[in-house]
């Protein structure tokens, strides 16, 4: 098992940028895909960047060119980078884990149903 905790969340106008970090601990020995998702107001929750245990990404292409996916492995941290901020990206964003073949750790094929580890969100506005 491992615990997640997200941190870096607030406002920010248009344009702007945040980092979004996520605290991993637990059982970091396994190898995990993991990724960011977020919900909008109303809407479902969907992933937008995830990295699998070789490093390997895959970005929505609603943050394609905006938003990067990083992680320390010495530090057990997760990142967010997120730039250009719309204010669509308004939402609470979820660092999640989920022990899945690599192959599947893409944002095309892996959904929040194969993640079986989840923060409890932080909060992004932009305006």
């Amino acid at each position: 098992h491992v615990q997640l905790v997200e941190s870096g969340g607030g406002s920010v106008q248009a344009g702007g940028s945040l980092r979004l970090s996520c605290a991993v601990s637990g059982d970091t020995s396994k190898s995990y895909c993991m990724g960011w998702f977020r919900q909008g107001s109303g809407k479902e929750r969907e992933g937008i960047v995830y990295i699998d245990s070789d490093g390997v990404t895959s970005v929505a292409d609603s943050v394609k060119g905006r938003f990067t996916i990083s992680k320390d492995n010495a530090k057990n941290i997760l990142y967010l980078q997120m730039n250009s901020l719309l204010p669509e990206d308004t939402a609470k964003y979820y660092c999640a884990a989920g022990r899945m073949n690599p192959r599947y750790c893409n944002v095309g094929v892996a959904r929040t149903g194969n993640f079986g580890y989840w923060g409890r969100g932080t909060q992004v506005t932009v305006s």
